[in-house]
């Protein structure tokens, strides 16, 4: 019997069954494609997530503006010391403080037009029932605001007559949650084109809501920033010393300009 006879398959030479290794493939191919495939996956993943990251980011508020503060009662806003100190020099355009603060987004629910009877019932009220305040800018503390020739500008303190530079803060004409600034000679100060000044009552709708402000939180220490009732995002600032409404910005010198101290006076 032939030697080959009692070998097992397994064990013969390729020759002798006339197998050939298969030499048309590369060896690994198999691995190499299943590594090709989960290297691909990986990045298709990789970049999915990068995209869902970029539209929420996108998609998130860059200005949001502060929440509402409470300054009617006496005492609760002073000339405390700032967080930061506020820079220097004359110009009102000078540079603010280098903080920038995360105020949470507070969504405004309030209706531009007040209604008809809390209107007239806030009208009607005298300033006597609040506290006299003067109002100091942040990055500007020797100046403070001040009526001049019906205009408010922020005039260093003690010049002109001190009964132009106190004021009554009272329940707000257009919206008792909020604020209206009388003066000692029975005006209110109030916006027009956007610039603050003080006019006398005449009994319209707009001028109550053009002479009501909201406080709201400044990143400044014993600060508040005042938002207009009828122009929501709109927030008095001091520009070349003048008293101004503009739209809020989530940046140094607009926080700066837009932060004031309030502090109880003494009746002119």
């Amino acid at each position: 019997m032939p030697d080959n006879a009692s070998r097992s398959p397994q064990d013969r030479p390729a020759w002798e069954d006339g197998w050939a290794p298969d030499t048309s493939r590369a060896p690994g191919t198999r691995r190499l494609w299943l590594a090709g495939g989960l290297a691909v996956a990986t990045v298709v993943a990789c970049a999915t997530a990068l995209t869902v990251s970029g539209k929420d980011s996108d998609g998130a508020p860059t200005a949001a503006t502060p929440p509402r503060v409470d300054v009617s009662l006496p005492g609760v806003i002073s000339f405390a010391t700032p967080s930061q100190t506020p820079p220097e020099g004359d110009s009102a355009m000078a540079a603010g403080q280098e903080r920038t603060p995360t105020p949470t987004r507070e969504e405004a629910t309030r209706s531009p037009t007040a209604s008809t009877s809390a209107s007239e019932e806030t009208a009607s009220r005298p300033p006597t029932q609040g506290a006299w305040r003067s109002v100091r800018a942040v990055n500007h503390p020797d100046r403070q605001w001040r009526v001049s020739g019906g205009s408010v500008r922020l005039d260093p303190v003690g010049s002109g007559q001190r009964g132009d530079a106190v004021f009554r803060l009272v329940a707000g004409l257009g919206d008792a949650s909020c604020h209206s600034f009388a003066t000692a000679d029975g005006r209110y100060l109030r916006h027009r084109d956007f610039l603050l000044r003080a006019d006398h009552h005449d009994g319209s709708a707009l001028f109550r809501q053009d002479a009501t402000f909201c406080p709201r939180r400044s990143p400044y220490s014993g600060a508040v920033m005042l938002e207009s009732v009828n122009h929501p995002g709109r927030f008095l600032r001091h520009r070349d010393f003048r008293l101004r409404l503009d739209p809020y910005q989530r940046e140094r010198l607009f926080l700066a300009d837009s932060a004031f101290r309030l502090a109880d006076s003494p009746a002119p």
